[in-house]
């Protein structure tokens, strides 16, 4: 007769480990390709965080809200209104040119950019 070994708590979770390793393994992988196929299409279609709705809102108004482009409508965190968006970068940051310069203009004056490249057109 063959001996039945019980199996204790200590080899459940050393199979456990072993089986979330394996999926941390996959996962990675998995999680490079999808990255890599994105990537691509970003540049495919020339994206930009604006389109995939990754910008603030004021940047890219929510489907439905009737606002035009480069219009933000109704009122932002601080209950005051936003206004028309007159400067945006590549990356999908805008700024209505009111109030305190934004971290993202002023690092794009530093690079080298002038306030007209940052024009909304």
């Amino acid at each position: 007769m063959s001996s039945t070994r019980k199996k204790s708590l200590a080899d459940i979770q050393a199979a456990i480990d072993k089986l979330q390793k394996e999926a941390e393994a996959i996962r990675t992988q998995e999680l490079g390709e999808v990255i890599a196929r994105i990537k691509t299409a970003i540049e495919h279609y020339q994206l930009t965080a604006a389109d995939l709705g990754l910008a603030s809102r004021s940047a890219s108004p929510r489907p439905g809200t009737g606002a035009r482009p480069g219009t933000a409508k109704g009122r932002g965190k601080s209950g005051r209104k936003i206004g028309v968006i007159k400067y945006r970068d590549d990356a999908g940051h805008a700024w209505t040119g009111v109030g305190k310069r934004p971290r993202w203009y002023l690092e794009a004056l530093a690079s080298g950019k002038k306030p007209e490249d940052l024009l909304v057109k």
